[in-house]
């Protein structure tokens, strides 16, 4: 098949992607001259009985509970559909700030569903596409022919809305997802018209090897050489754009720690692992006023960073003025660097943290890959039919999905279930649903206080109803 492009968005439950719950995906699948094949696609994902969504979201987004439920799929349903219709060979999958949000959705669901979580977006020559930090590079460093919009502050806004009403391009219902597709294909053909060089840079070296030759040469020898790094922690007065270097690897293959050259290096320098160590790790009530950042990133070479060779600025006298970057002062920290090769090894020591695992089998697709042996047996289940689910345990190795065999079946095939199995759940929603309550009541309250319209207080009401119908029924 020939190459192509799937644009899609999600609106969500929440912003928690392990906890949350997709409730619409909406696509559409173009060539790769961004003229749109086929039909898109629009669909409602069922929210299930043990999430209680997040009012403030709900708010945004005016799909409510009940309408998923009326009218959406159950997440094993809605990922068949994906697998058959949208993961075709050969596409690569394009959202807006998707590799922070909707990639992470779209991995826990299938986590949650039996599925490797990542073979998505790399079999069969798929492979992905953030639009917002080509979005963000663009503004860095070749913004001519596009309007820029800017926020009520005069600062730089990159919002999806924002950018399409200033370039007069459609965008009627934002956070519908199906009209963010639309409004994120007309960015992407204002950007590839408008500064074709720059997108067919940014599209080729999409890749983790392109990416790395660029940020890290081969990955040996730190401190590397400076590289423009546009990335959402660089602020978005200097429009999230500077002069990196790597530092040194990171903790895993692909990763690596790279220095704002923006900054002067030399306190940082002069202190010891244990210094610097005590320093990153100071919490939000440790911090006084005068308190500096560590101006170090973590750059991931498999998460299509916006990167780009140095002499593309120093070549720009217009970039660095809009960039605020100095030249000189680049070269002097890059030199301070170079002349203590062993900082990077301080700063990794420094950095080296481990964050508590959570104890929900949901939540820890990042405690390890799926062994190889579960694979088949993951096939198995998702592929077995209603009737044949009963019952069914194919043993697996991996604890995670052994404890949530139930809870598939559960969600999506819930006649499934043996008694022992439907007490399991219950259980485990009971004390989900309740823990989640206090925080729920909270954020409704305070939504009720300020949203006035009448529009806005059937969707309250349809939350508050909602609730009520699947908290577990309290027995004296």
């Amino acid at each position: 098949m020939a190459a192509s492009f799937y644009f899609y968005d999600l609106e969500t439950s929440g912003t928690d992607p392990k906890r949350d719950r997709i409730m619409q995906f909406a696509g559409q699948r173009t060539d790769m001259d961004l003229n749109p094949i086929g039909e898109p696609h629009n669909l409602l994902v069922a929210l299930t009985d043990e999430v209680l969504p997040q009012p403030g979201a709900i708010m945004v987004t005016g799909i409510t509970p009940q309408h998923t439920r009326d009218e959406g799929y159950n997440e094993a349903q809605f990922l068949e559909i994906v697998c058959k219709e949208v993961l075709t060979p050969d596409t690569i999958i394009i959202g807006y700030n998707n590799i922070k949000f909707d990639d992470e959705f779209m991995r826990c669901t299938f986590f949650r569903n039996m599925y490797d979580p990542y073979e998505w977006q790399l079999q069969q020559g798929r492979s992905r596409w953030d639009f917002l930090d080509v979005i963000r590079l663009t503004r860095a460093l070749r913004p001519e022919g596009i309007e820029w919009p800017v926020d009520e502050n005069g600062v730089a806004s990159n919002r999806l809305e924002k950018l399409s009403a200033a370039n007069g391009l459609a965008h009627e219902h934002a956070h519908d997802a199906l009209s963010d597709v639309y409004a994120l294909i007309g960015v992407a053909k204002l950007v590839k018209d408008k500064q074709p060089k720059l997108y067919d840079y940014l599209l080729k070296n999409r890749d983790k090897t392109a990416a790395q030759a660029i940020a890290a040469g081969d990955g040996r020898q730190f401190p590397g050489q400076p590289f423009v790094h546009t990335s959402y922690t660089y602020p978005k007065e200097q429009l999230h754009t500077t002069v990196a270097a790597a530092v040194a690897p990171g903790k895993f293959k692909g990763t690596f720690y790279v220095y704002d050259l923006r900054h002067d290096p030399t306190r940082w320098l002069a202190m010891p692992v244990e210094k610097l160590r005590a320093h990153c790790q100071k919490t939000a009530d440790e911090r006084d006023d005068g308190h500096q950042f560590l101006p170090v990133r973590e750059l991931k070479c498999n998460q299509c960073p916006a990167v780009a060779p140095y002499d593309v600025l120093r070549a720009d006298a217009a970039a660095q003025e809009r960039l605020a970057i100095d030249l000189a002062s680049v070269r002097r920290h890059h030199a301070l660097l170079q002349a203590d090769p062993g900082f990077g090894d301080r700063v990794a020591q420094a950095l080296d943290r481990k964050f508590a695992t959570d104890d929900d089998p949901d939540c820890q697709l990042y405690d390890g890959f799926v062994p190889d042996s579960d694979k088949a047996k993951m096939v198995r289940v998702r592929t077995a039919a209603p009737a044949e689910l009963k019952g069914l345990d194919p043993g697996f190795s991996d604890k995670r999905l052994q404890a949530m065999l139930v809870r598939y079946k559960a969600r999506n095939y819930p006649n499934s279930l043996t008694d022992a199995e439907r007490a399991a759940w219950e259980t485990y929603r009971d004390g989900r649903l309740q823990k989640a309550l206090p925080q729920f009541v909270a954020e409704l309250q305070k939504a009720v206080a300020t949203h006035t319209g009448q529009e806005a207080q059937y969707i309250l009401e349809e939350l508050r109803l909602y609730a009520e119908s699947i908290m577990p029924a309290q027995v004296d």
